[in-house]
């Protein structure tokens, strides 16, 4: 006993070849640094297609070493302004301040927040109870009302991972309690919960919009349609496998306890109309509708609900904050990043090579389509599209791609990539609320991903699925 102990105490062992992988990760980035520093002292000569290329291997060096993509973003726009352009640092500094003191900017805190407090506060509760009375006595009525429950929260929420911990937490339990495999109810909700930054409002789509100067309002609009059509599949697959597995159903409800369900919910789906009616009446601004989702969620949770008191609004205040400092952050690192691309010009010069390829807009979009879900591999959707838009968005443009349409392509690529490892948010929060590793969630989800990739094949191609409702609202 005392020599297993011993053993266990032992730190892992480790092989030569993790040795070697671990050098050649650092040795990377420092050749990198060293190759700009011979660049500036005159020891090598860089054209400007050589120098695009080396601020891109270089981001994604120190990326492939672990470093957080905010200081990856920073670190690499330092090194390139100080060894590979002319660009007075003072401007850098000055783009720094400005460059977040966008009046847009500010949703983003604002939704972070009113999402903060649509999770603690009940309102996923309502929606949960008011969906299963309507749809729980289908084949695999517990799941599908999760699904549904998850699209309602995504209307008034703007966080996919909130959307997971909210419903999810809730539905799951459930699920296993009535006798389902918790495998399939995880899949459920992992994907299911991507619906919240596709529906109304949206972090991703405010970035979007900052990085583009598209209309938040429709952006916003535009998420409906194609999320409403995704629910529906959704919940199409469910009630298939359901019905294959024979799952439990539950008893039917009345119109009356369906009638309840709806009116405690209500207070929730209020919030819709706030933000709908609000920007579509210009009564105020995407960035106002936030602010008043952020009063009128504490108002809800706290006086109406009464599921969150007021000594736990502090609490609720202090995460929103970390979290909204945390993307605020790479924000600015991103901004940063992008203003040394446009000094370099290398947006417009990708925009002329793409455009000599004569891919068209069908082929243009497939390879945009590829990329980001490449990049779905390694980061988070705030950074791809901080990072991605104004690369791709000249392009689009000159192609004579819509920019709300082509923003939310952008945003459901964002889903895919938040549904399948290795930096999935969706499935991380999923397997810890379930208690399951990440693999056999992985294998879980398949069928609902492969929904959503025909999803997204659909959203591509057929534009007026997004631009239609925009377009009647007069947002275009």
């Amino acid at each position: 006993m005392a020599q297993a102990a011993v053993i266990e105490r032992r730190p892992p062992a480790r092989s030569e070849g993790s040795g070697i992988a671990g050098l050649f990760t650092i040795g990377i980035p420092l050749l990198l640094v060293a190759l700009c520093l011979a660049a500036k002292f005159g020891y090598v000569s860089m054209s400007g297609g050589q120098r695009a290329g080396l601020i891109f291997v270089l981001l994604i060096a120190l990326m492939l070493t672990g470093m957080p993509i905010s200081i990856s973003l920073g670190l690499t726009v330092l090194i390139f302004v100080f060894t590979l352009t002319e660009v007075p640092i003072d401007a850098v500094a000055l783009k720094l301040f400005t460059g977040i003191e966008r009046f847009e900017i500010m949703a983003v805190p604002f939704f972070i927040l009113a999402g903060s407090f649509l999770t603690h506060g009940g309102v996923a509760r309502r929606m949960i109870d008011f969906a299963t009375s309507v749809i729980g006595h289908w084949h695999g009525g517990l799941a599908l009302a999760g699904i549904v429950a998850c699209a309602m929260f995504a209307l008034v929420c703007g966080s996919s991972v909130a959307t997971v911990v909210a419903i999810g937490s809730i539905v799951l339990p459930e699920m296993v309690r009535h006798g389902y495999p918790m495998r399939f109810g995880a899949g459920v909700i992992t994907v299911a919960g991507s619906l919240g930054i596709l529906m109304l409002p949206s972090i991703p789509k405010v970035i979007y919009a900052i990085s583009t100067n598209t209309s938040i309002g429709a952006l916003f609009v535009a998420g409906v349609l194609p999320g409403t059509l995704l629910t529906i599949m959704l919940c199409a697959v469910t009630w298939y496998i359901a019905r294959k597995r024979d799952y439990p159903r539950m008893t039917k409800a009345s119109w009356l306890q369906a009638w309840n369900a709806f009116r405690q919910s209500v207070w929730g789906l209020m919030l819709v109309v706030i933000i709908i009616g609000g920007i579509y009446s210009g009564i105020f601004t995407a960035t106002e509708a936030a602010a008043m989702a952020a009063v009128y969620s504490l108002f809800i949770s706290v006086y109406v609900y009464k599921a969150l008191k007021l000594k736990d609004v502090p609490r609720v205040l202090l995460q929103a904050a970390n979290m909204s400092a945390m993307l605020l952050y790479i924000i600015t690192n991103a901004v940063l990043f992008s203003f040394v691309l446009t000094n370099e010009n290398i947006p417009y010069a990708l925009a002329d090579w793409i455009l000599t390829q004569n891919l068209g807009p069908v082929g243009f979009l497939l390879v945009v389509n590829l990329l980001l879900l490449v990049a779905g591999n390694f980061m988070e959707p705030s950074s791809i599209i901080l990072i991605m838009a104004p690369i791709l968005f000249p392009t689009a443009k000159r192609l004579g791609i819509d920019p709300v349409h082509f923003g939310i392509v952008i945003d459901v690529n964002m889903e895919v990539g938040l549904c399948h490892p290795p930096v999935g948010l969706n499935l991380y929060v999923a397997s810890t609320i379930a208690r399951m590793g990440i693999t056999e969630l992985t294998v879980s989800v398949l069928p609902w991903l492969a929904t959503m990739l025909v999803l997204l094949v659909i959203v591509t191609y057929w534009p007026e699925l997004t631009l239609f409702l925009p377009r009647v609202l007069g947002m275009l």
